[in-house]
């Protein structure tokens, strides 16, 4: 085992330096070992909107959360964007971007707008009629 100077990069050879990519961390590091987002267990879907708070207190507050929660922020800082589209901004796992999303809204920092289930969608069948219907006025 290589012993590291404190404070400096890690060495390649080591398990958390990859020499392509560079220094690594896990996913499980980012989430504190979470896999679920919140006590409230909130479900984000992949086509979810996700819309910055700008009134929320957390928003601009950099000491009280990590990096890749500030990442997912400025993402929705210039536009909503959907959970998959935060997912590939960031450059992080979709599993990762729930978990932290769940905690940005429970902070109040973020809005989330679902999407509509398909059984509450109007049947296409209807709509039809409704078609045919004005066409015959």
């Amino acid at each position: 085992m290589t012993e590291e100077t404190p404070g400096a990069p890690p060495q390649a050879g080591s398990q958390w330096y990859d020499n392509e990519a560079g220094p690594l961390v896990r996913p499980y590091a980012m989430t504190g070992g979470r896999t679920k987002p919140g006590p409230t267990g909130v479900r984000f879907d992949l086509i979810a909107l996700v819309t910055l708070d700008t009134g929320a207190p957390g928003v601009d507050d950099d000491t009280s959360l990590g990096p890749e929660h500030r990442a997912l922020i400025e993402l929705c800082r210039i536009e909503t964007q959907s959970v998959a589209e935060l997912a590939a901004g960031a450059d992080l796992p979709v599993g990762v971007v729930r978990v932290l999303l769940g905690d940005l809204l429970e902070l109040g920092c973020v809005t989330v707008s679902r999407p509509v289930p398909p059984a509450q969608l109007p049947d296409e069948r209807i709509l039809r009629e409704v078609i045919e219907g004005l066409r015959a006025l």
